[in-house]
């Protein structure tokens, strides 16, 4: 497959809307392209593709050496994406002629070449490629694709054109590397299914749907098992003979992050549990494990100040037996025996909470945001552990959310389908600025929540109200009422306001309210979450 034929497979994504559109473009895509090429178009889609030495910065050096930097921050603004804004103003230069490079030639290269010789390589590259092929040349070099395709959905597109069952494809997915070949063998009856033998691989999660008053009238308490939904990130825990793996929730190896984890991690089998940072069996507030997070080492000091643990869910193996499709009951008793036989460091198990009625769990709930929890889980005692989002299985009762009047302050555009858009909100709340008045400061960002309508509005306001520009982030007049809400507050040395805000987003527009009627920081802080209670 050549690059131009990548490249507008990315253009068509890129424009493609809906779910069922986007995967009849893949299934296409992997009915018409050869191996090693679609195998590696499938990495780059997922990003699974990492370059060791080509980085972003490489493509910035090279289109400052091609163009005007005044203009090509302009551009940079007008356009928002920049790869997109590097492809469209490259100067193209005569007499070139070379073919465009296959895909998997590209990636080949971009790994063999060696550092000081790289320049040459891609701007001869982008030389030789048009608009369109030179935009999916950049996207491969600096990441992040953002064409709206998912890891779960490209292996939904692969089940799709193939015929096997996506919950087959997902068990093997973490032990092949791409390009992908024996899988790709094996969806087309070349070949037998790949076994990842004792490789830590990863097992898609069971998750919940959210729990609705009306839902709640259907059922049967003496069914359900009830536990807290811990405010951590979710994680699976595989270990054995051929390796250990944290994984998070998304399929992403966090195991360097957390290696106390991992080396507690003395057993064989595969857990499911919530990551925390707990200090003397009290789980801190998520903003401190947000400090460990996205983090390729962790250091001592890091790890003594946020000693990290895991609350254990669930057992979805224990050695070689799988457990999954026990009903859940079964699953409590053995994992309840794991604990107790293999006593893993570091992890405890996630407490029961009895209850004989719904009313009397609601006053259980009704406690979660004092003890700094999200809320409860529902569990049917019969249910199987099954991948995905099955409703009537599992339920998640959060908390009610929280929520300011805040005043828009920032905007920026956003990726993809939004990158024509002002679509990344920051704001903020007044507090007293030491001279007799008040000033705006800064508690958050948020990109969700509002209707496409709303968003269009809002893009032609900022707009019409910027005040100054910072590369692509617009100042705007400090007018714009949003009401924001959130699951948590939380302190924050890395913000001025000195607070974080958990999963903010756009409830509406306050057109009707004046900027001076939001808000303060002081209405803010009484919401501050200090430390959960001990389970």
């Amino acid at each position: 497959m050549s690059l131009p034929a990548f490249a507008e497979l990315l253009e068509r994504l890129v424009f493609t809307p809906g779910r069922n559109a986007k995967l009849a473009l893949l299934r296409g895509w992997f009915d018409t392209q050869p191996d090693p090429d679609r195998g590696v178009g499938l990495a780059a889609l997922t990003e699974e593709l990492k370059f060791s030495t080509a980085k972003p910065a490489l493509v910035r050096e090279l289109v400052a050496g091609r163009v005007d930097p005044v203009l090509l921050a302009l551009s940079h603004d007008y356009v928002g994406d920049f790869a997109e804004t590097v492809a469209l103003i490259w100067p193209q230069r005569e007499g070139v002629n070379a073919p465009p490079p296959t895909l998997s030639e590209v990636v080949e290269a971009l790994e063999a070449t060696p550092k000081a010789e790289l320049p040459a390589l891609i701007s001869g590259w982008l030389d030789t490629l048009d608009a369109t092929g030179r935009f999916a040349l950049i996207k491969l070099v600096t990441g992040g694709l953002r064409v709206g395709v998912s890891a779960r959905l490209a292996r939904v597109a692969l089940a799709e054109w193939s015929g096997q069952p996506v919950a087959d494809i997902e068990e093997i997915w973490h032990g092949i590397a791409p390009p992908y070949i024996p899988i790709f063998r094996w969806l087309e009856g070349k070949a037998e299914r790949p076994d990842p033998l004792d490789t830590p691989v990863f097992r898609p999660l069971m998750l919940a749907h959210p729990l609705e008053d009306s839902d709640i009238a259907a059922l049967d308490p003496s069914a359900w098992r009830a536990e807290w939904k811990w405010d951590g990130i979710r994680v699976q825990l595989v270990s054995g003979p051929g390796g250990r793996r944290l994984w998070s929730r998304g399929g992403e190896d966090v195991s360097g992050a957390f290696p106390e984890i991992v080396a507690a991690m003395d057993f064989h089998g595969v857990l499911d549990g919530e990551l925390l940072v707990v200090r003397d069996g009290v789980v801190a507030p998520f903003a401190d494990l947000q400090q460990r997070l996205n983090r390729k080492v962790v250091g001592a000091k890091m790890q003594k100040d946020h000693p990290a643990g895991v609350r254990l869910y669930d057992l979805l193996f224990d050695g070689t037996e799988d457990l999954r499709a026990l009903p859940f009951d079964t699953r409590r008793e053995r994992l309840e025996a794991f604990v107790a036989r293999e006593q893993p460091g570091r992890m405890d198990l996630s407490a029961q909470i009895a209850f004989a009625s719904f009313t009397q769990l609601a006053e259980v709930r009704a406690g979660a945001r004092a003890a700094s929890i999200e809320g409860l889980m529902l569990k049917r005692g019969d249910s199987p552990y099954v991948a995905g989002r099955v409703k009537g299985l599992w339920w998640k009762w959060k908390r009610d959310p929280l929520s300011v009047d805040a005043v828009l302050m920032y905007a920026q555009r956003g990726h993809g389908k939004r990158s024509s858009f002002y679509s990344d909100y920051t704001f903020g709340l007044w507090r007293p600025d030491g001279q007799g008045g008040e000033e705006l400061v800064p508690i958050g960002k948020a990109y969700s929540g509002y209707t496409d309508e709303e968003l269009t509005w809002l893009d032609k306001w900022i707009r019409n109200h910027t005040t100054a520009r910072f590369g692509p982030v617009r100042e705007v007049e400090k007018e714009l009422v949003l009401e924001v809400v959130f699951d948590a507050a939380q302190l924050s040395g890395r913000h001025k306001s000195g607070v974080a805000l958990r999963f903010p987003r756009i409830e509406r527009i306050r057109r009707d309210k004046p900027a001076s009627e939001a808000d303060r920081l002081e209405n803010l802080m009484t919401y501050i979450e200090k430390r959960s209670q001990p389970a």
